[in-house]
């Protein structure tokens, strides 16, 4: 397959946005990846083509039964104009988990990375280099096979876009407030929550709406069986840092295996900062708030990268974490991670991977 990828450039180059003004996921560049799949063909034609609408049958199943996965990385542009990625290869595995759960065909990730460096390579002039941006890079499957019975699709359309951005909350670095959701539930074992599938995020729009309209920025999810025990935000994992030690929830099936999150575990070991991960129940954490001993909270993921909580509310208790200021572990884990990143500082654990053109057909 990697011989088969064509690339069409586009005639209409767009005007690109003020990088100061980006926002998150506002804008698209010229161009994006596709490629196909049948049952009888497996995955063909991949292409590069200019940014456009897609075609598709108002019968595709993906409208009806909700089979579509996806994926979140980033591109930064180094000092040097090396243009870098950021472990692609943990995306890759974890699109096939995904894939896995939702009855889809696996990727050969291999490939779709050199194709994603193909396209980031004709996209470098959309690579923002003001502070605190990147490049987002969204690739997802979709089922298009037309049919309104309830089965996996024979038919999907695999596609990368990509997207100029800045910090992916309002607030940047600076700390957000978040509500501890106690009447809805997101996922439970056995369920989806483990995948990167749209259906998860569409059952976290209620509780998110309901937590912004009282001053909160995103909601913490608790278990969805007992409603007791700490799983993640809504689009992040979540830490705690108590009595010197920090905690996130262990994966349990329900919990996404975020790559930002495996990144600040190893980094926390490499510095001989004690890290665990277990069930973490919110009476322990509000316990430990009442005793003065939750010290630091803060989010990961790849839109958010480290995102310090200066405040839960759980059932009207409110508790202000770290006087409602940035912990200094959390800004350090902040720095490492962005530093690494964007090349700024030395990659010891070969995360960063660089983009490279390959020359593939025209």
């Amino acid at each position: 397959m990697e011989h088969e990828l064509t690339i069409e450039k586009t005639k209409e180059p767009k005007q690109k946005p003020d990088q100061n003004n980006l926002g998150f996921g506002q804008y698209f560049t010229d161009h994006m990846f596709l490629m196909d799949y049948t049952g009888e063909k497996g995955w063909h034609d991949p292409r590069i083509v200019p940014y456009a609408p897609l075609m598709l049958d108002p019968a595709s199943m993906v409208f009806h039964y909700g089979q579509t996965v996806f994926e979140g990385l980033k591109a930064y542009k180094a000092a040097n104009e090396q243009i870098l990625l950021f472990r692609p290869d943990k995306n890759m595995k974890r699109i096939n988990i995904s894939n896995q759960r939702l009855s889809m065909p696996p990727i050969d990730g291999d490939f779709v990375i050199k194709a994603i460096k193909e396209l980031v390579s004709i996209e470098k002039d959309w690579i923002p280099d003001e502070e605190g941006t990147s490049l987002y890079i969204r690739p997802f499957i979709i089922a298009t096979e037309p049919c309104l019975g309830v089965r996996p699709s024979n038919h999907y359309h695999f596609i990368v876009i990509l997207s100029p951005v800045g910090a992916y909350y309002p607030e940047g670095i600076k700390p957000i407030k978040i509500n501890v959701e106690s009447k809805y539930v997101r996922a439970v074992q056995g369920g989806t929550g483990f995948a990167k599938t749209a259906g998860n995020y569409a059952s976290s729009l209620n509780a998110q709406v309901e937590a912004k309209e009282n001053g909160y920025t995103q909601v913490l999810w608790l278990d969805g069986i007992e409603k007791k025990y700490i799983e993640e935000v809504g689009s992040m994992n979540v830490f705690f840092k108590i009595n010197g030690e920090v905690f996130t929830p262990a994966l349990n099936g329900s919990i996404l295996d975020g790559v930002t999150r495996d990144s600040v575990i190893k980094l926390l070991q490499d510095w001989g900062v004690p890290v665990s991960e277990r069930k973490i129940s919110i009476e322990e954490l509000y316990a430990a708030y009442d005793s003065g001993t939750l010290e630091e909270a803060f989010g990961t993921g790849t839109a958010a990268v480290i995102s310090p909580i200066g405040e839960l509310n759980w059932m009207n208790k409110r508790m202000l974490i770290h006087g409602g200021n940035t912990g200094e572990l959390t800004k350090r884990l902040y720095d490492a991670i962005t530093g690494i990143q964007s090349g700024k500082i030395e990659d010891k654990f070969g995360w960063t991977v660089e983009a490279k053109t390959m020359n593939y057909t025209s």
